[in-house]
């Protein structure tokens, strides 16, 4: 999952995108990057780390220009090099750079066809590398030398869709021309755009969420649809179209359950009032399968729960407590790489208060249960607390599958429900009773914010992958290059690379 920004305005605009990239920050934790574009002139930083430290005030003087796009990055395809961080750049034709969230599911693929017939060259294992360099060659085979038209931006577009499968929420900056934002014709990555009007001129702005333009004072004029592309003009004329003859739109799901910030709109669906319906399905399951419950205190596990939770213990007439601190500066676990920094993260990450433990009946609430680190610790933490009997919600289905759209959550082994039953897992996580979301009640408190929606990808409970191109081999494929134990080699190696580099 990652994070990306887009801007064009009649002033610098260095200071906005870091801005953009700390709100979403929550998307990508290992790496960002910003690239401005001066005079068409292009001004790149790009680096592993927070968004706080890759950008010092020297180099964000150096990031000149009135137009630029940003990037925040966990890995999900490639490794954890810096040599991976976006945006990525090529320099024919007319130079482009690219910040992309999502993955390619065809990306062995593009590479061969890039090589042999488009003769491009590529110097990462990222996928986003890819998309740039096909965009490129269809922007490239339109034969514009000298002068190029929006037309011929939306028509590379167009070849994209024919040519790539998976998800993708792009921004690319063409130098001295605009910007440019699209979302694949399944629309499975969130993108947004919003204007703010100045005594200058209109504004624009590109984002995976809304609340990178509310921070910004860009008001949302809406999703960029599946299939769709906007166009800005350095000028601030702005232009759209649909590139795609074939749409379907599933959006991810997941970005409801546990990645967007709750006070984001994707889809026109609030995430808010999304998490709100969840916990009020999962207090209805509880109601309907355990009418005899004890519970006597609902305490969320923090952050992206506690809206899900309070609902619930609305709805079951118990009371909320908030029985966890969390430390701030430490990241989320689930995308950390590596089992062994999971675990010791979880301890660090959380401090239980043990007043709101001792001695009861608690129900902990989490967003879902995807390999379980989080969950077993946090369970035995409360025991040590001193609860009498530990009851754990989820309010996602059972993660029982790889989802390959762009969320880490590669290695079908690694997760706690693959091949177990709802019992098993209960055992597993230390939990005294465990309750998961129906996926059709999950469904349903997502789509009545859109019901235009008809359907959403599922894939990582449901294992229907919605491009079609998914099968037992491709799943095998991608589970030996992204389990832990083949990070973990790919990035040590990567760090000897580098150090080399620096002697």
């Amino acid at each position: 999952m990652c994070g990306i920004a887009a801007i064009v305005s009649q002033q610098a605009v260095n200071q906005e995108l870091y801005d953009a990239l700390t709100v979403l920050q929550h998307r990508g934790q290992d790496a960002a990057g910003i690239v401005t574009c001066e005079h068409a002139r292009l001004h790149l930083r790009k680096d592993n780390g927070l968004t706080r430290d890759v950008f010092t005030n020297a180099q964000m003087l150096k990031l000149k220009g009135n137009m630029g796009i940003g990037h925040v990055r966990y890995p999900t395809a490639g490794c954890t090099s810096s040599a991976e961080a976006q945006p990525f750049y090529v320099n024919s034709p007319f130079g482009l750079t690219l910040a992309h969230n999502g993955n390619l599911t065809n990306t062995e693929e593009l590479k061969k066809a890039l090589f042999v017939e488009d003769q491009r060259h590529i110097n990462t294992d990222s996928d986003s590398e890819v998309l740039l360099n096909v965009f490129a060659h269809e922007l490239q085979s339109l034969g514009k030398k000298l002068h190029l038209s929006v037309d011929d931006v939306f028509q590379a577009v167009s070849g994209v869709h024919r040519r790539c499968r998976g998800a993708y929420a792009v921004v690319i900056m063409i130098a001295g021309f605009g910007i440019l934002g699209f979302r694949d014709p399944h629309g499975i990555r969130p993108a947004v755009f919003g204007i703010r009007k100045t005594d200058q001129g209109s504004e624009f702005m590109i984002a995976s969420e809304s609340v990178a333009l509310d921070v910004l004072g860009f008001d949302l004029i809406r999703d960029i649809e599946p299939g769709e592309a906007v166009f800005i003009e350095k000028t601030g004329v702005l232009h759209t179209r649909q590139c795609s003859d074939e749409i379907d739109h599933c959006p991810c799901i997941f970005e409801y359950v546990y990645f967007a910030r709750p006070d984001s709109i994707i889809d026109r669906i609030s995430v808010y009032k999304a998490r709100l319906r969840m916990g009020e399905k999962l207090a209805d399951k509880v109601l309907r399968e355990w009418p005899d419950h004890d519970i006597d205190v609902v305490i969320p596990i923090p952050d992206t729960s506690r809206t899900a939770a309070l609902q619930m213990a609305n709805k079951l007439g118990v009371k909320f407590r908030e029985g966890f601190m969390k430390n701030r500066y430490i990241g989320r676990t689930f995308i950390m790489p590596g089992q062994k920094m999971r675990e010791k993260s979880v301890r660090q990450k959380l401090n239980a208060i043990g007043l709101e433990f001792d001695g009861k009946n608690v129900l902990l609430v989490d967003d879902s249960v995807v390999r379980g680190t989080t969950s077993a610790q946090i369970i035995q933490m409360a025991r040590d607390a001193g609860a009498k009997n530990v009851y754990f919600a989820s309010a996602a289905p059972p993660v029982r599958y790889p989802n390959v759209y762009g969320i880490d959550m590669p290695a079908a082994h690694e997760l706690i429900a693959h091949n177990r039953t709802e019992e098993e897992v209960c055992v597993a996580i230390g939990a005294d009773r465990l309750i998961y979301q129906d996926l059709g009640d999950l469904i349903e408190a997502v789509r009545k914010g859109n019901p235009e929606i008809k359907h959403f990808d599922t894939s990582c409970f449901s294992h229907e992958y919605i491009t079609g191109d998914i099968d037992d081999a491709y799943l095998e494929r991608i589970e030996a290059l992204r389990n832990d134990n083949a990070q973990s080699e790919r990035n040590s190696e990567n760090f000897i690379i580098e150090m080399q580099n620096c002697d």
